[in-house]
């Protein structure tokens, strides 16, 4: 994910236009919402490019294949789609259901810097993938880290993943460096 990915505390990443899909102005979506097919419920939503947002109204969404596809208002014709491809899908957080303590929505721990439990910086939570048993933390190495690994962190609390602090920006985990 890109640095659009990261978001102020009022605005929540949902997902990623990411190509044109046929001819009348369709276009794929990855969403972060859970169950997916729920990106289409956020009205209204908005479509940021390049840091800055158009207010967009999504019409349809239906499934293809293991991913979305969507039909933006306004959007009819395949040559409509370049000025969506690579926009991130994003709403205010008041618009997003309040978690219970401890939870915590993927975008709240894209960025937070992941340090093991020997202090060892492992570098930054770049995004988060769904797996068939848990959820995976991609962590990537930059300029203040150990190393430049990219790492992949299964995200188990309490066992892997000890403490989310969301104020100092630092996750806390039980992985060794040389994983």
């Amino acid at each position: 994910m890109s640095d659009a990915n990261q978001q102020s505390d009022d605005w929540m990443v949902l997902g990623k236009l990411t190509s044109a899909y046929g001819i009348k102005g369709w276009l794929k979506v990855y969403s972060y919402t859970e169950p997916m097919e729920n990106i289409g419920t956020y009205s209204p939503i908005w479509a940021e490019i390049n840091g800055k947002r158009l207010p967009i109204e999504i019409e349809h969404v239906k499934a293809h294949g293991k991913g979305l596809v969507a039909k933006i208002k306004g959007c009819d014709a395949r040559e409509q789609t370049p000025q969506y491809t690579g926009a991130m899908l994003v709403a205010k957080r008041d618009q997003l259901e309040s978690l219970e303590s401890g939870e915590y929505y993927w975008s709240d721990l894209i960025g937070l810097t992941v340090i093991n439990e020997q202090g060892d910086n492992l570098g930054k939570v770049h995004h988060l993938m769904e797996t068939g048993s848990n959820d995976v933390l991609i962590v990537r190495g930059n300029e203040s880290s150990i190393d430049k690994k990219e790492r992949l962190i299964p995200y188990l609390p309490e066992q892997v993943v000890l403490n989310i602090d969301i104020e100092t920006q630092q996750m806390r985990v039980d992985w060794d460096s040389d994983f």
